[in-house]
């Protein structure tokens, strides 16, 4: 008995150095959330010292457990967690939480902090993260694990609070998780009754455990978040559940140990305070100075050998396995790397070659599909999908195996329903996973559903990309709530976002080379419903996202900038003045971003200083004010669209040759 209380204080203390930890930096940044730190430290000490797989000297190994801390506003457990265990993450880092340049920013970062999975703070995203993680691990283990070396075999685990379940998104992503048996996917509800309004009773009451059995999972608890051989117990039960996800449900008292603000929403958000710091230190027995933690809790946390240990192993077992398997064990450390296939040359002058050679007109969603059709085999790493609209968006190619349809073969195609902010926050969690390249449709118009997600894509540098077709009032009859009007441009302001708008399949052929080509950010492709002439170009002007498209015959004395659909009526607008003695080049934009990348002298090639620009887009027209000047002119569309088939949309918004010809001569004339 002796025994089992000493280590059951012991464990106390252990969690009572991630709260401190918590509280002093909070402390000492002014800012920060020490509730939910002070509250889930007992849970934290049980899973990431007795259960969570990992190398602190390798936080990158392509077998360890992923860990996801959904509700981000909590951050300081996770850098205490990741200093205490082992990783990069010195004790001087913790003191300048929230500071300018630290390795403790305000919310997790990926790619800023080692040990760090995911970007959190949006709540319910790391959630859903956590779930595409945990369905790459899944269909990774499919592909390459073979008998007696399962080289993928490891878990997701994920700390989620009651404002994570309030977002939408989390019946998204968790309704998608019973359907596919994520059973390596484990998440721990922190149950506290607080958020930051008070006590959430008044907005929350949902039974959150019969609706995640609805959803098909296996639900544990409520037990104490609290003691440590509950949670124990709990992840016992998880570790044998078979064919479903686990939520653990935890019932914690936020800021546990504060003796006057624990369980209330004053904790939730803001420091302690010098007094309360002070009296939780004399609650909990904590003696120590701000950020001291003792060598005997330093050393039992310390899990740099154990890391060590499980890493060989594996790397053992992987050595085995190349050994067997030598052309899969290349394409695994290929894919994890991020690299393409080593024929990718050949993929990529092969798709631009049967690009090339389409003629006659062809809607670019198909021009899609085409290239889908041409690379789905070629790269077996894309994962496709759709939310509900593959028919329409034409994501899925010949080589394209739904997950939903059995049969032979490893899936490679996502049906994810009508959801596009799960769907899109899901294969941000594929792409952070590693080793796949999500791809995901929708129509453009409701990239408003999924935009966080999008943005979480860039700000993570992700390659995932969104495939965005009905790009404009060219879908006709479905009318405004179906026509994007204001997307592009919204969508291209989103910092780190290539938007890709194709006027024929050449260009789509190249925005697709340009996307999987990418490793260091998202792409969108906005896609058209009505069919589109061909054209003949070098790939490679393309590719710059601005480039001469049609040359005046002639010195040209005006420029016509056009993007996608409004190429070909730029195209018939040059004719016109063509014949009418008027010399002018079309310029096609299919990718602004690329396009202001370029060296100064190739945009000065396409754009000349003091030649006249003309801009044309079926879509808002402020941003394209850049291109042409603060007086110049834009064909476009600054209200919301009509129900009508696309030709009369057209004409009714003054989008035709016609009116694009008589703008350019408006242009010209002496002001």
């Amino acid at each position: 008995m002796e025994r089992i209380l000493n280590e059951t204080a012991f464990r106390r203390e252990l969690a009572n150095a991630l709260r401190f930890l918590a509280v002093d930096a909070v402390e000492a940044a002014r800012s920060g959330h020490p509730g939910a730190p002070m509250g889930m430290a007992d849970i934290a000490e049980v899973l990431w010292r007795d259960h969570l797989r990992h190398n602190p000297a390798n936080p990158d190994w392509p077998d360890r457990d992923r860990f996801v801390l959904s509700n981000g506003h909590g951050s300081m457990p996770l850098y205490a967690l990741l200093h205490l265990t082992g990783y990069d993450l010195p004790l001087d880092e913790l003191k300048r939480f929230r500071q300018l340049g630290s390795r403790t920013p305000g919310h997790p970062e990926a790619g800023h902090t080692p040990g760090v999975e995911t970007t959190t703070g949006p709540l319910g995203q790391g959630l859903a993260n956590a779930v595409g993680m945990a369905l790459a691990e899944k269909l990774l283990a499919q592909r390459y694990n073979r008998p007696g070396l399962d080289i993928v075999d490891h878990r997701t685990w994920v700390f989620v609070g009651d404002g994570c379940l309030m977002e939408g998104i989390s019946h998204e992503a968790c309704s998608l998780a019973g359907v596919w048996g994520l059973d390596k996917l484990v998440a721990f509800y922190d149950d506290n009754g607080i958020s930051i309004d008070g006590h959430v009773e008044g907005w929350f009451r949902d039974d959150t455990p019969a609706r995640f059995r609805a959803y098909g999972w296996n639900v544990v608890g409520p037990i104490d978040g609290h003691d440590a051989a509950a949670i124990s117990a709990a992840i016992a039960q998880a570790r044998a559940a078979s064919g479903k996800p686990t939520l653990v449900v935890c019932r914690t008292r936020i800021g546990w140990g504060s003796p006057n603000k624990a369980g209330t929403h004053d904790v939730h958000g803001a420091p302690l305070g010098a007094a309360e710091v002070a009296a939780t230190r004399a609650a909990l027995g904590w003696p120590h100075p701000p950020f001291d933690v003792p060598d005997a809790l330093r050393a039992a946390w310390d899990a740099r050998a154990a890391g060590e240990l499980a890493e060989a192993a594996w790397q053992a077992k992987f050595a085995a396995y190349r050994a067997r398997h030598p052309e899969l064990a290349a394409e695994f450390e290929r894919t994890r790397a991020g690299g393409l296939p080593a024929d990718w040359p050949d993929i990529r002058a092969g798709l631009l070659a049967a690009a090339a050679a389409k003629e006659g007109g062809i809607a670019t969603r198909k021009s899609s599909q085409n290239c889908l059709d041409f690379l789905v085999d070629r790269v077996p790493e894309l994962l496709g999908g759709s939310a509900d609209l593959t028919a329409s968006n034409l994501t899925a190619g010949r080589g394209s195996r739904a997950l939903h349809a059995g049969g032979e073969g490893v899936p490679n195609y996502i049906s994810y329903g009508v959801r596009e902010f799960g769907m899109t926050a899901i294969m941000n969690g594929v792409a952070l996973h590693g080793g796949l390249i999500p791809y995901g449709g929708t129509f453009a118009v409701f990239s408003d559903y999924a935009r966080n997600g999008i943005r979480m894509s860039a700000l993570m540098r992700q390659r995932v990309i969104h495939v965005l077709t009905h790009d404009s009032i060219g879908l006709g009859e479905d009318g405004p709530t179906h026509q994007p009007v204001e997307h592009a441009s919204s969508l291209r302001i989103i910092p780190g976002l290539e938007v890709w708008r194709p006027c024929d399949e050449r260009e789509t052929a190249v925005a697709w080379i340009a996307a999987l080509e990418r490793r260091d950010g998202p792409s969108a492709l906005l896609l058209s419903r009505q069919n589109l002439p061909q054209y003949a170009a070098p790939a490679a002007d393309a590719a710059r996202g601005g480039y001469v498209l049609a040359e005046a015959d002639g010195e040209p004395q005006a420029a016509i900038l056009a993007t996608g659909s409004e190429v070909a009526i730029a195209m018939a607008a040059r004719a016109e003045l063509q014949a009418a003695g008027i010399a002018v080049r079309v310029v096609s934009m299919p990718c602004t971003r690329r396009f202001d990348a370029q060296p100064a002298d190739w945009k000065r090639s396409v754009l000349p200083p003091g030649l006249p620009r003309v801009a044309i887009e079926a879509g808002q027209t402020d941003f394209w004010h850049k291109y042409v000047g603060a007086e110049g002119i834009v064909l476009g569309i600054d209200t919301f669209g009509e129900s009508a088939p696309a030709g009369a949309l057209y004409e009714h918004f003054g989008l035709t040759a016609g009116a694009l010809a008589d703008a350019v001569r408006t242009a010209l004339r002496p002001h």
